[in-house]
């Protein structure tokens, strides 16, 4: 039997990488305080009763003007190679790893991501060989290569669309004809009881609890080096049934978060019926 396909997909920041993926490199090259800039972005999105991603995007394109240095994919790809990744990413080991994982089990593997981050950086990041997708924010181009205004925001409640765009196979933002066209559940690409997603809080809710009440599996994250009440920010998502599971966000082999994933991979394969006899 052909291997079922089956998704693995991620929020990135606070999920992927430690912090906001702008704040590494992005802000301290404008020479702004990391606390200022979003204080500037949340302002502006209140002024003008706005989105909140449009807004920082486009705040990003202002500061980098003014500080003679527009935006462009080159410098965006440059600035992601900086992102700091949890602990098993860097290498690929972890997909790796989920990938063989899967397909002992006769099913095959793919690593999706949907962020309210910028896919320019994104794409400069290690692990993006690895990725089948990426689902993230972005900007238009002009005829120099600068990024002229952001093309696409994708922000909390817009994050859930994306989850249909895997289940029907369309790898893009603007295809809405084949989303909104019935397509019998055993012919789309990957069923949701064939996704599993990780995010980190509450931007990801909403995608959580769909993928929960579609059958799905949800796992919420936290950083290593959070404090308690961060922590238990977390875990209340459990109480409140948002959520599968919590785990630090650590992708090493024998971690609670690989345990957890091997083990929803193995839920999959029974559910599917691709479990090989004697395993």
């Amino acid at each position: 039997m052909k291997p079922l396909k089956t998704a693995l997909i991620y929020d990135f920041d606070g999920t992927l990488a430690r912090g906001n993926m702008q704040e590494v490199s992005f802000i301290p090259s404008i020479g702004m305080d990391i606390g200022a800039f979003w204080a500037e972005a949340e302002a502006l999105t209140q002024a003008a009763d706005a989105d909140g991603i449009l807004m920082y995007m486009q705040l990003m394109l202002r500061h980098a003007r003014d500080n003679g240095a527009p935006i462009t994919r080159e410098t965006l790809a440059e600035q992601g190679r900086e992102v700091a990744l949890f602990e098993g990413l860097k290498d690929l080991s972890w997909f790796d790893r989920m990938n063989a994982f899967g397909a002992q089990y006769g099913l095959d593997i793919e690593h999706y991501i949907i962020s309210a981050g910028l896919e320019e950086m994104i794409e400069g990041t290690p692990i993006r060989p690895a990725l089948t997708h990426v689902f993230a924010s972005h900007y238009v181009y002009d005829e120099n290569g600068e990024a002229a205004w952001p093309a696409v925001g994708v922000n909390y409640t817009t994050k859930t669309q994306y989850l249909f765009r895997i289940n029907k196979g369309v790898n893009n933002h603007w295809e809405n004809e084949r989303i909104n066209h019935f397509i019998p559940d055993e012919d789309r690409r990957v069923p949701f009881d064939r996704m599993i997603f990780l995010g980190d809080g509450d931007t990801d809710v909403p995608t959580m609890k769909m993928m929960h009440t579609k059958g799905g599996f949800s796992i919420a994250v936290y950083d290593p080096r959070s404090n308690d009440r961060d922590q238990k920010k977390v875990y209340s998502l459990i109480s409140e049934d948002r959520v599968n599971f919590v785990a630090a966000a650590d992708y090493r082999e024998g971690t609670a978060l690989d345990l957890i994933v091997k083990g929803l991979i193995g839920r999959i394969a029974i559910n599917s019926g691709t479990m090989p006899a004697g395993l």
